[in-house]
């Protein structure tokens, strides 16, 4: 069993990465129902909450069938970090998960998320002021280094939990690469592997196969990984990653019909939660990702993405599965 905190998890932990725009209640629900150990919100802005923005006070929103949930912060001022740790703790998440990761420039080149790790003791001394904050289990996110020269990895771990982290998720590139070249593991390997680390250590990044995430836990040993980019529109891949490791053995895919099911449910939750106008718009993003790999699934697709009405949305989805034959 994996504990952060006074927090139990399984032995092999599958965690939903936060991820800007993708990480919304609906999508969090269907991951959920699909396999996933623990789950944290999109990032949120310290600076949003203290201002009260309503993009950022609506991602505090959580639901008691989500636990585990961590929700994550972000920001570059360290007093402005402290009171927003204190805004989130009123929302009663299970986790405070902080955002030293982010590559984007417009969050990175104002010294938040991966910007941080240009300057490590300002990193060390805000994650203990937001440690000794909240009576919560405070986590990191984050990657190898700022750059090839900066992979200081090892030593900021140990750091971090010196000051009163719970556990840590280490994505495998640096800031520079952003999401391009492949993940190096080795490193995280190295974090995980360090005798004087005594919280979980959680790997991230090209966890695209089941396959995959079998090779990492054997060949560094972390204590679970976290999921992002592979689960967009495939909240399934939770459970296939999950027999894959019990069996050996491949889950059957899901069919059309699945995924129409799940896109349809998808929306009905954006709907329920960011009303009719956003709930059709922003769910477009999702579509080309539930039917990935369908041919000729291009004129639908189409529909889904010009359609306005709910009615007519789901109308489509309850139809999908009739229009094609199933792709083996």
């Amino acid at each position: 069993m994996i504990k952060i905190d006074n927090i139990e998890l399984n032995d092999f932990p599958l965690i939903l990465a936060p991820m800007e725009d993708v990480s919304d209640p609906p999508f969090r629900a269907l991951c959920k129902e699909y396999g996933a150990d623990l789950m944290f919100t999109e990032f949120i802005s310290s600076e949003g909450l203290i201002r009260d923005a309503v993009k950022s006070v609506q991602k505090l929103d959580i639901f008691e069938y989500e636990r585990p949930i961590g929700i994550q912060i972000f920001g570059y001022d360290i007093e402005s970090m402290r009171e927003a740790t204190r805004i989130t703790e009123q929302a009663n998440p299970d986790i405070i998960d902080i955002n030293y990761g982010c590559p984007v420039k417009k969050v990175a080149c104002k010294g938040a998320g991966a910007g941080i790790l240009q300057d490590i003791p300002k990193m060390v001394e805000m994650t203990k002021q937001i440690v000794n904050s909240t009576s919560l289990p405070v986590t990191v996110k984050t990657r190898l280094g700022w750059d090839d020269s900066t992979k200081y990895i090892v030593e900021v771990a140990e750091r971090l939990q010196d000051v009163g982290i719970k556990a840590i998720s280490i994505h495998g590139r640096t800031r520079k690469q952003m999401y391009k070249g492949d993940a190096d593991w080795s490193l995280i390997g190295d974090v995980k592997n360090n005798p004087r680390m005594k919280i979980p250590v959680f790997g991230n990044g090209d966890l695209d196969s089941p396959e995959k995430v079998l090779e990492m836990k054997n060949k560094f040993g972390v204590d679970g990984v976290m999921i992002g980019r592979a689960a967009i529109g495939n909240p399934w891949f939770f459970n296939e990653v999950k027999h894959f490791l019990v069996t050996g053995e491949h889950l059957a895919k899901p069919t059309i019909e699945d995924r129409a099911m799940a896109a349809k449910k998808h929306l009905e939750m954006s709907l329920d939660w960011k009303g009719e106008t956003l709930g059709v718009v922003e769910m477009r993003r999702h579509y080309s990702n539930y039917f990935k790999g369908i041919p000729n699934f291009k004129p639908i697709r189409q529909q889904l993405v010009t359609e306005y009405s709910p009615e007519k949305l789901l109308h489509i989805l309850d139809n999908v599965h009739h229009q094609f034959v199933e792709a083996v």
